[in-house]
């Protein structure tokens, strides 16, 4: 009993559940969503942008322009987790939320 205890205190001490890491890098792709938002290429039809935080990449942000509006794919990583975000957002509702100037 005493051997059992004794293996499970690393994984209490140091574990982070794989929701607490997979929410972490939902986070780091919402993040890449915003800045994208924010920095909408007005001359060029795509870009391309990694965010590094404390020398981590936090997240691969793909902005690519379309007739009526934005395409956003942003992946955000944490440790080895990755989760991806694939947002259209219209110029019009883009206008509004105040990231396009008219």
């Amino acid at each position: 009993m005493k051997l059992l205890f004794f293996m499970f205190i690393p994984l209490i001490i140091f574990g982070q559940t794989f929701e607490e890491k997979a929410d972490s890098a939902y986070s780091n792709a919402k993040k890449g969503v915003y800045w994208a938002f924010e920095n909408v290429p007005e001359g060029k039809q795509r870009l391309d942008k990694d965010l590094i935080l404390d020398d981590k990449l936090i997240a691969s942000v793909k902005i690519t322009r379309e007739v009526e509006g934005v395409k956003v794919v942003s992946t955000g990583f944490f440790k080895t987790y990755e989760v991806e975000l694939s947002i259209y957002k219209s110029y019009a509702s883009l206008r509004k939320e105040g990231y396009l100037r008219e």
